[in-house]
């Protein structure tokens, strides 16, 4: 693996808030509500899923300049799906990326709002790029709709909260975590397929398999953390699967097993980028860092 594979995922952080920077509106004295939705996106985040776009572009030799309409779309996306998660009707939690939730911030009712115009900006930028045909701009409005859905990260949100006290099977908990958090994962690897059309479909199958099985281990390891970690580690409130009685991988099938889960899934996702040789290194590198990471 390259020794500059770190600096070159650190370089695709630094691009990807600069251009959220740009894109979320400035402060409005007549209003709270820009204030919201930049404290929302701006005030932290790792940027996970505009930098799986990144790497599963670079290998497939995408032009960066049009990875970054989708890359901040699905970010905002991210975002919206963060602060309506937060609300008390939700998860009600009062702790997000080391500060308070947005609903907390500002009020119930502006958090709301502002996670409304983070989800219209999102796909208002895509339209807008200069950039894009309006072919890839379809094609890409299409995922990303369909990943955010009731087929996607909503529906999935949806079965998680009556999920709720129950035991759910292997297959049942599979699904539900594909939808609520491997959905936008998905998409994100995906995206660059909608300006790369001459990939093959054998390329695009072992793609879409990573990505769904990136996606479960990913939302594996939260569940770990939520339990393994404090509040001050993670940047939010810890164990609130368990006090919301949250289905989840370790409340059901244990936390060591949920640990051998994440390391089998890992050996397959490394399995599936051995095609791109070191045209995948970032997104081997950040795979590796999603399924293992501490906080």
């Amino acid at each position: 693996m390259s020794m500059n594979t770190p600096n070159e995922i650190k370089n695709y952080q630094i691009r990807i808030n600069s251009l959220l920077d740009k894109a979320v509106p400035p402060s409005n004295n007549n209003s709270n509500l820009n204030d919201a939705m930049r404290y929302a996106v701006i005030s932290g985040g790792k940027r996970i899923r505009p930098l799986l776009i990144y790497s599963s572009g670079l290998c497939l030799g995408a032009q960066v300049n049009k990875l970054d309409a989708p890359a901040v779309s699905i970010e905002l996306l991210h975002a919206f799906s963060l602060v309506h998660d937060d609300l008390p009707s939700m998860d009600n939690d009062d702790l997000r990326r080391g500060l308070p939730t947005t609903h907390k911030k500002f009020s119930e009712a502006t958090a709301i709002l502002a996670a409304d115009a983070l989800q219209t900006l999102s796909f208002e930028l895509i339209a807008n790029s200069g950039s894009l045909s309006d072919y890839e701009k379809t094609q890409l409005v299409s995922l990303i709709a369909k990943a955010c859905g009731s087929s996607g990260m909503t529906g999935g949100q949806s079965i998680d909260l009556a999920s709720e006290g129950k035991t759910l099977t292997k297959s049942e908990l599979h699904e539900m975590y594909s939808m609520k958090t491997g959905a936008l994962i998905h998409a994100s690897i995906m995206a660059p397929f909608c300006i790369i059309d001459e990939s093959s479909q054998d390329i695009r199958a072992m793609m879409s398999e990573f990505a769904w099985i990136l996606g479960l281990a990913f939302q594996i390891r939260d569940d770990l953390l939520d339990i393994e970690e404090s509040s001050e580690v993670i940047g939010k409130t810890a164990n609130s699967d368990i006090k919301n009685n949250k289905a989840t991988w370790p409340a059901i099938f244990g936390i060591q097993e949920s640990h051998n889960y994440c390391d089998e899934l890992l050996k397959k996702c490394i399995k599936h980028l051995e095609f791109f040789n070191h045209k995948a290194d970032p997104l081997r590198w950040l795979t590796n860092y999603l399924i293992n990471r501490k906080y």
